[in-house]
């Protein structure tokens, strides 16, 4: 498989890296020298020179032979000019762009993005994405971390154990004789810094970062037996009155009457524009590192609060103050990757990562075999994949304790036609199966092999 990408900064630079590693045959474009040098230097992937859209420069890269065009510079009309580039004259089969300006994107200009018109197969929002991540992570404030899967059937949830959980020190077998008909599995924890992958012997320890496969009509039961929080906010404020600050804004005050959502905004053209957008929410033009301006909006009483700027120490300083003030549920919105590793020290609740999101959602689009998804965990410790079992998979047919996993593998869940199973040893995977698996680093190489087919894309 051949895959061009325009675009060599953080999101490009991260499907670069992803793909390369499974053997797929990557070519990078961008007009920035220091970032085509880069790409040579550090990754199993070809860099050229030049602007994204241009046909020679695609030519370069191969498009006459490519099978996929992921388009992910900063600007909206280059990608959008290199996927009806690809298109028109290479025939390039996929086409992919990133699109961030909100007003391409309404409803009304949908027939923009029709195949006879300007032919994009998938078009990734870097906003909607991250925002429907904090609407999500919203809904079960207890977990720290969700990951979703099959319209949501399956969520894999990261959950710190506190000291006062009532499950600490019990062997993990022992769950489902404690809570019968449970629908979830502990499958690693972070400890100590380290990522672990657990057996049914193992138990958890005060101050562990669970890892939870659980049916999604189980969330908030689970959610309970480590003793997490489950009731939704009613009182929401917002740092930053940006795309992705309006964007949840706008979606909350959709979603149910009664919700009091307040936005802080240190740019008053930001923040007038926005006052003006919103319907329901009320805007503050200040600082959210101010306290005269977080008690103005009530921050003694918030229930959840987001850090929502464009600048990472902002948010999570914000999120300090807020959770120090009134006690709230706080989410951060950071790029930098290392930050999530202090989330304990720092106490903030929850951090997510637009890079990340981003990367995540257009991997979906690229698969390797029947591999649909592929999430990374803890700065690529460990990863959860989604893939379908195929019958010519050595996992079809055969009781699960008589295949040999190797050390860090763990099935979290089966979905099979349209219901979930969690497996135990006499488990039997059929042809079909949509299987959830959790992996440290160094074993995905052996779930890929599990479900051996070649590379193929959609």
């Amino acid at each position: 498989m051949r895959v061009i990408i325009s675009g060599a900064g953080q999101v490009g630079y991260g499907i670069a890296e992803r793909l390369s590693q499974e053997g797929i045959e990557v070519t990078v474009i961008d007009s920035n020298a220091e970032l085509v040098q880069r790409v040579r230097d550090t990754l199993d992937a070809r860099g050229i020179h030049g602007h994204g859209s241009h046909p020679e420069i695609l030519a370069q890269a191969g498009a006459r032979e490519a099978d996929m065009l992921i388009a992910v510079t900063q600007v909206d009309e280059v990608n959008m000019t290199a996927c009806q580039v690809a298109h028109s004259i290479f025939d390039v089969p996929i086409r992919i762009a990133r699109i961030r300006a909100q007003n391409y994107l309404r409803s009304e200009f949908s027939n923009l993005f029709a195949r006879d018109h300007l032919p994009i197969d998938v078009i990734i929002s870097p906003e909607v994405e991250v925002g429907e991540l904090i609407l999500q992570r919203m809904a079960y404030p207890g977990a720290s971390d969700i990951v979703s899967f099959d319209d949501d059937q399956v969520l894999v949830l990261s959950v710190p154990v506190a000291e006062d959980c009532a499950i600490i020190d019990t062997p993990l077998h022992q769950l489902t004789e404690l809570f019968p008909n449970l629908q979830a599995m502990v499958m690693g924890v972070i400890r100590d810094g380290e990522m672990l992958a657990l057996k049914s012997n193992d138990f958890m320890m005060a101050g562990d970062e669970a890892i939870v496969s659980v049916a999604k009509d189980q969330v908030n039961r689970v959610l309970s037996m480590f003793g997490r929080k489950e009731e939704l906010p009613d009182k929401v404020v917002i740092a930053g009155a940006g795309n992705v600050g309006q964007y949840v804004a706008r979606r909350l005050e959709e979603s149910r009457d009664g919700i009091s959502v307040r936005l802080i905004e240190t740019n008053r053209e930001k923040a007038q524009q926005a006052a003006e957008n919103l319907e329901k929410s009320i805007v503050v033009y200040g600082s959210t590192l101010n306290d005269e301006i977080m008690r103005e909006v009530g921050i003694e009483q918030c229930q959840m609060f987001l850090g929502l700027t464009n600048d990472d120490e902002t948010n999570i300083l914000s999120c300090v103050l807020a959770s120090e003030m009134g006690g709230a549920t706080t989410i951060a919105l950071v790029n930098q990757a290392q930050y999530p590793r202090f989330a304990r020290r720092l106490n903030v609740d929850a951090f997510l990562n637009p890079r990340a999101a981003t990367v995540s959602k257009i991997l979906r689009h690229v698969r390797r075999g029947r591999i649909r998804g592929v999430y990374s965990l803890y700065n690529g410790a460990a990863e959860l994949l989604e893939a379908e079992a195929l019958e010519t998979s050595p996992l079809v047919g055969n009781p699960l304790k008589e295949f040999k996993f190797g050390e860090g593998v763990r099935i979290g869940a089966i979905i099979r036609g349209g219901e979930v199973h969690m497996p135990n040893g006499d488990t039997r995977i059929e042809a079909g199966d949509l299987v959830i698996v959790f992996a440290l680093a160094k074993s995905v190489r052996k779930v890929e092999q599990m479900f051996r087919v070649s590379i193929d894309f959609f």
